[in-house]
């Protein structure tokens, strides 16, 4: 190749480099500066029979009347990748008719600091009805930063009361 050739492909190379890098700086339509400052949730449902009895901690969605249920999730700040103990996150249970607001506690202790997460039990009611049971996730930390996480639209996949 010869010399201006090379000069005119690297001079279009950095010209095209710099488009992009602008594109990439500049928020999308609808897009703004608070959306990337949200705390990142995430979590899932399990049962939470306790330590070392069988089924304890495996994932499902469908529970029996007794049964306990285990909500676990995290809320990640997105700027550091990391959580905060102080975050509060609070389970919004959509049952009988009645939106309950029940505040999770910070699993993790200094006997197991591998659990960084918040846990909440509940225990379907004996007298439950079966069907969908509805709920959310909302979280708030010591910054201001919020977030919010719900399970997929998906009939399958919610949380669901079952006979026996």
């Amino acid at each position: 190749m010869k010399r201006p050739s090379r000069i005119l492909a690297l001079s279009l190379s950095i010209v095209l480099l710099g488009v992009f890098a602008i594109l990439v700086a500049v928020p999308l339509a609808g897009q703004s500066k608070a959306s990337s400052e949200r705390l990142i949730l995430s979590g899932d449902i399990v049962y939470f029979f306790g330590p070392g009895k069988p089924r304890n901690c495996t994932m499902t969605n469908r529970f029996k009347r007794g049964e306990p249920v285990g909500f676990r999730m995290t809320a990640i700040n997105p700027a550091t990748g990391k959580r905060d103990r102080a975050t509060q996150l609070v389970l919004h249970l959509n049952y009988g008719g009645k939106t309950y607001d029940l505040p999770m506690r910070d699993r993790q202790t200094v006997q197991q600091p591998e659990r960084e997460f918040w846990v909440l039990k509940w225990i379907v009611p004996e007298d439950a009805p079966t069907g969908m049971v509805r709920y959310s996730v909302t979280a708030k930390d010591p910054e201001g930063r919020t977030g919010e996480w719900k399970p997929f639209d998906v009939e399958a996949s919610q949380l669901t009361i079952v006979d026996n």
